[in-house]
């Protein structure tokens, strides 16, 4: 076992390990090439993700018992993206997309690493982070990790000058509802060397936040920065700082509230410091609600599902991105989008070199500035897999799912106060086809109706099975990339 990720209880002595540093030269961008200085235009870059955010859990999106002025505030001061998606509906798998680029299944990132896991992103692999760098940028995550626990996989060997935060999910503790001698003390790390065990969660959001408010303020005016700011929240289990006790309906209410205070400091931060103009803030989620936890989960409004399947609840996210001066205000983008294409827009905006390998995402900088024609530049749009698995994909107003099965609470005994319902892993759905534009709880099944559409669409996957696999067809992709092994 990684010796920083030792079993440890929080009664005990706190055990710390430095763990000697180490760098590994990776695509086109070197880590120790010399970074160059970035053009005078080149903004300041903040991602704020949330962790398991409900399509309908912030005011903009339609919440009402939750009020978020902060991030209601991003999207009236920028813009709000109607189909927003993520590459995966689980953590690890999400997380590896939006910060190389590329689908979780390119690079060999499946589901959720947990602390058995003996593999994270393979170190050819560019991140942001990296990206960044190359540019002279200074870059910082803090808060949830999940690409890796083991020292060649920390955030520090790939691309972050600061890391505090877990390395995976944070109901992976003794403390777990369901199967707590399943799992070892959680960690807390400063930059590659364990501080803590079994931290009270109750500290996160702000703690993490008070980082990224430090940094930033440490930062700007004196190099451009990268902030990541990876909330564990509102993943399960739920915690909130005292401050934030009772302000809303419930206790997830409450964590949603911190979040938006959390938006709230960074914005201020960048006010503060007089780099507001000069920085693009992101904020989105890394899939939908775990809905087997019902009072302690978020919801998809007209969406169907939720984490862990591939149908709009679990794959469609918020997202409002501001930039003053240079994304237009108060506008909203129906276009779909994905996180694969941040990694491609930032490069852009930074002036930096894409990698030589293949990446998936896109330049999306004319939906985001609202220039005037811009469409999605993805000709087949987004397939949707879970692990290996190709369930789905869109292509315009279209979605097509392929045969498979899916966990669903229809019908369940939804949980309760942190207590989990049982998902139906029975539920099953065959080809089918969904006008996204009418009908975007997929309830319509269009395939018998639309068979040219239908067709097109299998001949837009089979290519992507060609070079990504599939393993429901067993077939192997061409391009597939192994994740980095212990």
């Amino acid at each position: 076992m990684n010796p920083v990720l030792r079993h440890h209880r929080p009664s005990s002595w706190i055990f710390v390990l430095l763990i000697c540093l180490g760098a590994a030269s990776c695509g086109t961008i070197r880590r120790d090439a010399a970074p160059k200085a970035p053009p005078p235009t080149s903004p300041n870059v903040v991602i704020i993700f949330a962790d398991d955010l409900g399509y309908a859990d912030v005011g903009c999106y339609g919440a009402q018992a939750i009020k978020t002025p902060n991030i209601d505030r991003l999207a009236r001061e920028g813009v709000r993206f109607t189909d927003f998606y993520v590459a995966q509906p689980v953590c690890s798998s999400s997380r590896a997309a939006l910060l190389t680029g590329c689908y979780p299944n390119r690079i060999g990132i499946h589901g959720a690493l947990g602390p058995s896991s003996k593999n994270g992103i393979h170190p050819d692999e560019i991140t942001l982070g990296e990206l960044c760098k190359s540019k002279g940028y200074r870059t910082a995550l803090y808060g949830k990790w999940h690409l890796g626990h083991h020292p060649p996989f920390l955030p520090t060997r790939h691309g972050f000058d600061d890391f505090y935060g877990i390395p995976y999910s944070n109901d992976m503790w003794p403390y777990h509802p369901e199967s707590p001698k399943a799992w070892v003390d959680l960690p807390t790390i400063e930059d590659e060397t364990a501080i803590g065990f079994n931290t009270d969660q109750k500290r996160f959001t702000t703690d993490f936040t008070n980082r990224a408010v430090k940094f930033i303020e440490d930062t700007a005016g004196k190099s451009p920065f990268f902030v990541y700011l990876a909330h564990p929240m509102p993943h399960v289990p739920l915690h909130v700082s005292r401050k934030f006790q009772g302000t809303s309906s419930g206790l997830y209410g409450d964590v949603i509230q911190e979040i938006d205070w959390s938006v709230g400091q960074v914005l201020a931060a960048l006010s503060r410091t007089g780099v507001d103009k000069e920085t693009l803030v992101i904020f989105t989620s890394d899939n939908g609600p775990w809905l087997s936890y019902g009072n302690h989960a978020g919801s998809t409004g007209p969406l169907r599902e939720g984490k862990g399947t591939t149908f709009e609840g679990g794959i469609r996210v918020p997202c409002v991105m501001r930039w003053p001066g240079k994304i237009p205000r108060n506008r909203v983008c129906r276009e779909p989008t994905i996180t694969l294409d941040i990694f491609p827009t930032v490069a852009g905006l930074i002036d930096a070199t894409l990698p030589a390998h293949p990446i998936d995402g896109k330049d999306i900088w004319p939906l985001m500035q609202g220039k005037k024609g811009a469409t999605s530049p993805h000709q087949a749009l987004f397939f949707y897999y879970h692990r290996g698995e190709l369930q789905g994909m869109r292509s315009g107003r279209w979605k097509l799912h392929f045969p498979h099965k899916y966990r669903s609470m229809e019908g369940r005994e939804m949980g309760r106060d942190g207590v989990p319902g049982k998902y139906d892993y029975s539920q099953a759905v065959g080809l089918a086809l969904f006008d996204l534009i009418d009908d975007v709880g997929e309830k319509k099944d269009l395939s018998g109706e639309y068979p040219e559409v239908v067709k097109k669409l299998q001949g837009f996957a089979n290519e992507m099975r060609g070079r990504i696999g599939d393993t429901r067809l067993e077939v192997n992709g061409t391009e597939v990339r192994p994740a980095g092994e212990k």
